[in-house]
């Protein structure tokens, strides 16, 4: 019984690593449908090089950083309990891969290449696993400090502020570093619009990530006598919950409407093991609602360009997540309880934090060693031709 066991753990989470692989060509067709149709080819490389790179330096370094453990023995060792740590380490990776992903988006058009590839190997190899250790792995005793404080340790079930705070808040840096595309603000104070290149694929991205976020949420159990339903219809409701609200306050924008699920399930990671799904459809809202008003706010107002919106949808309904799980989370409002609104305050202050000056240095030192920003002729040929030498629908005379 016992290897039928940890078999089923490891095809388990081997299974929710798959669906989390698969949210990143959600990731990919949502930048291709958002972005303008020179962008389109850069944004389907991007997403699969970034994830490359990620698997290569979380393997040899990021996953130590988090966990204290290695794959430096022979392969006899790791195939041991049928190979569960390396599963582990798969379903861990995709979530870390997320990070570059979620940034993509926010600099897509403008960014120069092969920067952004060393961004992601320093930020997947130490900055990312820095916090996950401190959030999951109880590392340098600040989690055993925040529950001796507040009585509980700070509760992030499946990644709200680990990945996708975190994300959003080192994209903000980057985005503000790039600037804006060329005239998108004009001198005058008008805005260029620059509308979705291809809302069939844009939506297609959407519905990819919804659906493969029921493994980054239920899978996040990681052994199969964890599993929870809750965990999965909490999600369903936070999803559904975003789109509505999106769907009312976005006056009927399909791409406000495929962001508002997203939205919704990024808020509902940090407590959906805990909340009631009542509370779970109010957290979704809210999120979708954030997500419609900053998105507005920083684009025509603050003039931000955030291409697709990373920082409102990531960075702060990823901050609403864990400060909801706080919340909805405590058994007043129908949640399991187990966690305290100020242990939520301070792990999100310190995720928040440590984002975005992470985000500063990296993006900073980037920029002053070897720039982040195609040039004017580059930028205006688009990022498919400028580095990958190929349009997206490429016209080919055929001589009979």
């Amino acid at each position: 019984m016992d290897a039928l066991h940890r078999g089923a753990d490891a095809l388990f989470i081997l299974l929710g690593a798959i669906m989390v692989l698969a949210m990143h060509a959600g990731f990919a067709f949502l930048e291709l449908g958002t972005v303008r149709k020179k962008n389109q080819v850069n944004a389907l490389v991007k997403i699969l090089v970034d994830f490359s790179v990620s698997t290569v330096v979380y393997f040899l370094v990021g996953y130590g950083v988090a966990y204290g453990a290695h794959f430096f023995v022979g392969a006899e060792s790791l195939a041991q309990q049928n190979g569960y740590e390396l599963v582990k380490f798969f379903f861990l990776l995709t979530f870390a891969a997320a990070i570059p992903a979620i940034i993509s988006g926010g600099i897509a058009e403008r960014a120069k290449f092969w920067p952004q590839l060393i961004a992601t190997a320093v930020i997947v190899g130490l900055v990312y696993p820095l916090y996950e250790g401190i959030a999951w792995n109880k590392a340098f005793g600040i989690q055993g400090w925040i529950e001796s404080v507040t009585g509980h340790a700070f509760h992030d079930f499946a990644g709200s502020v680990v990945v996708h705070a975190v994300g959003g808040w080192l994209a903000l840096p980057a985005v503000l570093l790039l600037g804006a595309r060329r005239n998108r603000y004009r001198g005058d104070g008008s805005l260029s619009a620059h509308p979705p290149s291809n809302i069939p694929f844009l939506a297609l991205g959407a519905w990819v990530l919804c659906v493969g976020w029921f493994g980054f949420n239920v899978m996040s159990a990681q052994s199969i006598d964890k599993i929870s339903g809750l965990v999965a219809v909490n999600s369903l409701m936070a999803m559904v919950g975003g789109t509505l609200v999106a769907l009312a306050m976005g006056k009927n924008d399909p791409g406000f409407v495929y962001n508002g699920p997203l939205a919704g399930l990024v808020a509902v990671c940090a407590g959906s093991d805990l909340m009631h799904p009542i509370g779970a459809l109010v957290v979704g809202g809210v999120a979708g609602a954030i997500f419609v008003y900053m998105f507005t706010l920083t684009q025509n107002k603050w003039k931000v360009d955030d291409v697709l919106g990373v920082w409102p949808l990531h960075g702060l309904c990823g901050t609403w997540g864990g400060i909801a799980a706080g919340i909805f989370g405590q058994q007043a409002l129908g949640g399991i309880g187990g966690v305290s609104f100020i242990a939520q305050l301070i792990g999100v202050a310190i995720g928040v934090a440590w984002a975005s000056v992470a985000g500063v240095v990296v993006y900073g030192a980037l920029k002053r060693t070897m720039g982040l920003r195609l040039t004017q002729e580059e930028e205006y040929d688009g990022a498919d031709l400028s580095i990958h030498h190929i349009s997206a629908t490429p016209e080919r005379e055929v001589n009979w």
